[in-house]
């Protein structure tokens, strides 16, 4: 197998059983932080890879989108993780998360500059050198934008894949949210993205706080929305898999599996329940 296929969820350990119980499920995500390649892997997620699930890393502190020259021992530390898991590819983001030192704690948006766009591939560069398996790149949901903004986001992320040949992985929540929050149509962007490098694709729920401004929260369920723009992307071409991202207010396992259904039915793809 090259590369993840149909539809997964995130792996967690507070709802490690739920994932678990998952008759049909073919590959699940792990936070690559969140696995020490000095250490066996937890016992459930053991049990997912002996029968055979993939286990996608998916990085979130390389800061590939810095200044600075990403950390050799971040991305070191990235590729044992994948190879521990036997992991058919790893995943990160197009954002920064750090500078001078100082980490953010959180995802950072990048100024759509080409300035920008060779400070990220210079580090995908340096970390595909050390890396044992192909890297895909995630856009973020972004709560601003910066005045000094060279591209708009679909050529951004087309050109940032093309110059460093990286997969794409499309997140189809971030999209909704970034568009509607920009007063954009989110099919009109999503048409526009680099879709033939797509490797897998993330749905997320979210929601709107006082003011309006949509929030890619993670602990609310995947609104009818983003499900009908996955349905949308799906008739146009058709993903090899989709993961469900949840991180937080979990819902019974029922819940849980009929959001599930739902992802499979609006992407096309065999259900996991």
């Amino acid at each position: 197998m090259t590369g993840p296929y149909g539809v997964g969820i995130g792996w967690r350990t507070e709802i490690a059983g739920v994932v678990a119980a998952l008759p049909g499920l073919r590959f699940t995500e792990v936070i690559a932080e969140s696995v020490d390649p000095d250490r066996p892997i937890d016992p459930q997620l053991a049990a997912l890879r002996a029968r055979g699930v993939a286990v996608v890393p998916h990085g979130v502190r390389l800061s590939l989108g810095g200044a600075e020259p990403v950390e050799a021992t971040r991305v070191t530390r990235l590729a044992r993780v994948a190879q521990l898991l036997d992991a058919p590819l790893v995943s990160e983001h197009i954002a920064f998360v750090r500078a001078g030192g100082v980490e953010a704690g959180h995802l950072l948006p990048l100024p759509r500059t080409r300035a920008a766009v060779d400070a990220v591939v210079a580090n995908v560069a340096r970390a595909r050198a050390n890396l044992p398996v192909p890297l895909a790149l995630e856009p973020i949901a972004a709560l601003f934008d910066w005045p000094d903004d060279e591209f708009d986001e679909p050529d951004f992320v087309t050109e940032i894949l093309d110059r460093c040949d990286a997969l794409l992985l499309l997140d189809v929540a971030n999209v909704y949210a970034n568009a509607r929050n920009r007063g954009q149509d989110p099919l009109a962007v999503l048409e526009r993205m680099p879709l033939d490098r797509i490797a897998y694709l993330h749905v997320a729920g979210g929601a709107a706080d006082h003011d309006g401004i949509y929030h890619d929260t993670h602990t609310d369920a995947v609104p009818a929305e983003v499900l009908g723009l996955l349905a949308d992307l799906s008739a146009r071409r058709r993903p090899p898999a989709v993961l469900l991202e949840r991180d937080g207010h979990y819902p019974p396992a029922a819940q849980l599996r009929a959001e599930l259904d739902a992802v499979a039915v609006a992407a096309g793809l065999a259900p996991v329940t």
